[in-house]
């Protein structure tokens, strides 16, 4: 069962009493609201996900939620809340959806350190996948909007999870989130992508989510093996280079690009290593999206060679 076999109503419903029980890839949350207008977005975004029963245990209770008193009726605010704690000061409650999928990201950032968890987009085609770590700005959530739209398969817009026993990519297809300029190249780029409202003046400036194609949330149990690391980064008017990067600055980009290294300290260090070995590694710089979705085609290409 899916989020769309409820009614609009039956989804509003449930998130404002026991709580909407959906599955992300590894993770079960359960989250519960009271605000209408994050009731309308959330059906039209998660519409595809699997529904989980009352009876499954969940990872994340998350809660957001109109504060309590009269700044609900002054100042309407939204707050985000996790086993009844909230970790970030109170948002606009215009803002509530996007503050809740950062405060997921949150979630899995702190909690789940069974997994190593690199800061990076990856995809998937014919069982081979690469990884995109980069820093907030560099591009690498409008490539991957382009890409699995374009025939890849979604894992993640944010997280490499990698599975410590085997180095196992695991999926977590979330929405994508998209900002400022991003967006309308989107639309343009890909205009029969799914892509929710735009939230204004947020603390990350404008924001859109872009839901993933069907087929990457049905295949969310399926890992992926890691081939290819990919280092992006947008310039503004900078033409396309694709070029191969020394092991060695890929082992300390990856490092650095992820959220628990030193918590699992020797195990991520042997994982790393690994994947940049086993991996090829490339720095790609782009300002057109066309050259750099064909440039990358043609990568994949050599993979099989």
């Amino acid at each position: 069962m899916i989020i769309g076999d409820l009614s609009r109503q039956e989804c509003q419903e449930i998130l404002a009493g026991k709580g909407l029980g959906i599955q992300f890839g590894p993770f079960n949350l359960r989250i519960r609201s009271n605000l209408k207008s994050f009731a309308a977005v959330a059906y039209q975004l998660y519409e595809p996900y699997p529904l989980l029963t009352a009876a499954v245990i969940s990872d994340f209770h998350v809660d957001m939620n109109s504060p309590p008193g009269l700044r609900r009726w002054l100042r309407p605010q939204a707050c985000f809340a996790i086993d009844g704690h909230s970790p970030f000061a109170p948002y606009n409650v215009e803002h509530a959806f996007p503050a809740l999928e950062w405060g997921i990201n949150w979630c899995v950032a702190t909690r789940a350190h069974h997994l190593l968890m690199l800061h990076s987009a990856v995809v998937e085609r014919n069982g081979q996948a690469i990884l995109f770590p980069a820093w907030p700005g560099h591009g690498k959530s409008t490539l991957c909007t382009a890409l699995v739209h374009s025939g890849w398969r979604l894992l993640s817009d944010e997280f490499g999870l990698v599975r410590p026993e085997d180095g196992m990519l695991l999926p977590l297809p979330r929405l994508i989130s998209l900002k400022n300029d991003s967006i309308d190249v989107i639309r343009h780029f890909r205009p029969e992508a799914i892509i929710g409202p735009s939230f204004q003046a947020t603390r990350k400036g404008t924001v859109a989510h872009v839901r993933p194609p069907a087929d990457s949330i049905q295949r969310a149990q399926e890992p992926a093996r890691p081939r290819c690391f990919v280092f992006p980064r947008w310039i503004a008017g900078a033409p396309f280079t694709l070029e191969a990067m020394p092991k060695s600055q890929a082992f300390l980009m990856v490092a650095t690009n992820a959220f628990n290294y030193e918590v699992l300290d020797e195990i991520s260090f042997r994982l790393v290593i690994n994947m940049v070995n086993s991996c090829d590694c490339y720095s790609l710089r782009y300002s057109n999206l066309d050259e750099a979705m064909a440039g990358l085609e043609e990568l994949s290409r050599s993979f099989d060679a």
